[in-house]
């Protein structure tokens, strides 16, 4: 099998034409570089050089060769390069899967605040619903996953970092507009609009339903929360939803916090549970951890 090495013997050869040349280039002695050339011309089953008046000459099979190793060479260290760029936790590239609701805010913030700290990292990023982001992970696709619920199963290990309280939306005059709280029994006559299934805030609106009784009418099924919020003030229903930042809510629309304790969510950082991530990975990841924590804390 042809080495690395004798590739890059053979490079120097075919630049110098000259065997004491380039023997002396690469700090060789003349002999091994003879027997290294032999065996890669037996290997290839053709002579890479015309022997003239005791000189070399690259022949047609040797210019082949030559055009192939040198790009071999280089992909070898292109790989080498990502490898080690892979490696280092100040640079690389990050793949992040994070649900469409955080899309507008939380987001953003952390990679802002990462990238103040590390400005030489790249995301690849991927915007999902819950179960794509389980998909993403289990695939290979994403390092890691910002979600909610906690994924099932016991292939991914999860991390909680905030609770989102969950409300009740409901379009400006609505008979229930001007509460602080509601109990969600009192919006039983109410069509809602929903997420579709399978998405996590889909599964936990049928729970808080189930738990209250209720076996709501649901007038129109999206993927998206800010579309559900829309449809909200446009007066097709009502919706549950994490309660937005003031800057986030959508005109003509009132959140009411849910009375029931279970009426949150808690959005989490999830990874493979037995597969190490890659150090820019992993040192985001603690970043990410700690970033919440901070707030958690905080004054």
């Amino acid at each position: 099998m042809t080495t690395v090495d004798e590739l890059e013997w053979f490079v120097v050869l075919a630049e110098t034409e000259h065997m004491t040349e380039a023997a002396q280039r690469l700090s060789l002695a003349q002999p091994t570089l003879s027997r290294a050339l032999a065996r890669l011309e037996r290997r290839v089953g053709a002579p890479l050089f015309d022997r003239v008046h005791r000189r070399l000459r690259l022949n047609p099979y040797g210019a082949i060769m030559l055009e192939h190793a040198r790009r071999g060479l280089a992909e070898l260290a292109a790989a080498e390069e990502r490898i080690s760029t892979l490696r280092d936790p100040d640079r690389g590239t990050i793949r992040l899967a994070f649900l469409h609701s955080i899309a507008a805010g939380v987001t953003p913030a952390i990679l802002r605040a990462y990238r103040a700290d590390v400005p030489e990292v790249r995301f690849d990023l991927t915007q999902a619903a819950g179960h794509e982001i389980v998909e993403h992970l289990l695939a290979g696709r994403a390092d890691l996953g910002l979600t909610a619920p906690r994924p099932d199963g016991d292939e991914l290990a999860w991390t909680g970092l905030y609770r989102e309280q969950l409300c009740l939306a409901v379009p400006d005059g609505h008979r229930l507009a001007g509460r602080a709280r509601v109990a969600l029994a009192e919006a039983g006559d109410d069509p809602f609009v929903t997420l579709r299934e399978p998405i996590g805030l889909r599964r936990l609106t049928d729970e808080l339903c189930a738990r209250a009784g209720l076996h709501p009418r649901v007038a129109f099924e999206s993927t998206e929360i800010g579309t559900l919020e829309g449809f909200v003030a446009a007066g097709l229903g009502v919706a549950v939803v994490p309660e937005p930042r003031p800057e986030r809510a959508e005109p003509g629309v009132a959140y009411l916090p849910l009375t029931d304790d279970s009426a949150h969510r808690m959005i989490g950082l999830a990874r493979l549970r037995d597969q190490p991530l890659p150090p820019v990975a992993e040192r985001f990841a603690g970043f990410v951890t700690a970033w919440f924590g901070e707030r958690a804390t905080g004054p």
